[in-house]
């Protein structure tokens, strides 16, 4: 696709997320600080809705000229349900139950229509067990849904990440479909860095995750870039979401209560900017983006360079605990 593709996405985006903006605070959908906020000032939220109306109208056109292949749109699409239940969420809050019900129904969609999870190329050897492994993808798809919307909390954050792995993936796979994204996001972007004039709300910050562990099963499946591969690039989210939720079970802590523990909220809690906290995040970003460059280069080595990654972030969590307790 040409440039003025893209720059239509990235326009259609800002002005989208400017016309969400003036509906939220019509209809009042703020998002007023609380014990778990990262911020002081009310904020209107469910800017994330112009980053799937641009996703998926980019899609449908790469769809109806026959630029994206079927049966991956076909697994996209069961994102709209997720987009769906965050919206609700947004405005009128959703019980978890029915959240992870809808979740649920869209990562079985997709599943279905990826052919599942058959096989991973650790590098070392391939685990070939697709009942297993289209278990562990199910899994996989719900944890990202819900930890993409853990780690939207603070400016910029979520919207800088989607825009990084997007347009690393296509720097790996030269894939258009997924260069949308970076676009998208990047729109929303313009609003959301600090101070925010919206934040990206559930609707968004969801349909992310869920868009990003749809490609990197799609990808392994094709065998365009190793789970390993994706894993390694995506590690900054994940490994902070995980580590987190992992820490508060050994606390015996109300896993429903709300908190302010993740790795970038106590860095903000330490006296770091929103904005400094991006950029660092940043910078361990183009790490990971080089140990993943090496893992698809190098397939064979593809487990020491996730575990290289995995010490590298472990030990800056645990510098961060030394800024500010997790207790």
């Amino acid at each position: 696709m040409g440039f003025i593709f893209y720059l239509v996405i990235l326009i259609g985006s800002f002005l989208l997320t400017y016309l969400i903006r003036l509906a939220a605070l019509k209809k009042k959908v703020i998002d007023v600080p609380n014990e778990r906020s990262s911020h002081t000032v009310s904020t209107p939220r469910g800017g994330g809705l112009a980053i799937v109306i641009t996703i998926y109208s980019g899609w449908s056109y790469l769809y109806f000229e026959n630029l994206i292949e079927k049966n991956l749109f076909y697994a996209l699409l069961f994102g709209l349900p997720v987009s769906l239940t965050g919206i609700l969420d947004d405005i009128i809050g959703l019980n978890y139950k029915y959240r992870l019900i809808i979740h649920s129904i869209s990562a079985g969609g997709a599943l279905w229509f990826t052919g599942g999870l058959s096989k991973v190329d650790t590098g070392i050897f391939t685990l070939e067990n697709p009942v297993l492994l289209t278990g562990c993808a199910f899994i996989g798809i719900l944890w990202f849904i819900n930890l993409f919307n853990f780690l939207d909390g603070i400016d910029g954050y979520a919207a800088t990440e989607a825009v990084f792995i997007a347009a690393a993936l296509f720097g790996f796979i030269s894939d258009q479909s997924v260069l949308i994204i970076a676009f998208s996001a990047m729109g929303f972007l313009v609003w959301n860095w600090q101070s925010a004039k919206i934040f990206m709300g559930d609707v968004g910050s969801t349909s992310i995750g869920f868009t990003f562990a749809v490609y990197a099963i799609w990808y392994q499946n094709n065998e365009k870039l190793s789970l390993i591969t994706s894993a390694i690039l995506t590690a900054l989210f994940w490994f902070d979401a995980t580590i987190t939720l992992y820490r508060r079970l050994r606390n015996r802590e109300i896993l429903t209560s709300a908190h302010k523990k993740h790795a970038f909220q106590r860095l903000v809690q330490a006296g770091f900017s929103h904005q400094k906290t991006v950029w660092l995040s940043f910078l361990v970003n183009l790490f990971l983006l080089g140990l993943a460059m090496l893992s698809f280069i190098f397939n064979l080595f593809s487990p020491v360079l996730l575990g290289v990654s995995l010490i590298i972030l472990y030990t800056i969590v645990k510098m961060i605990d030394r800024k500010k307790s997790f207790a």
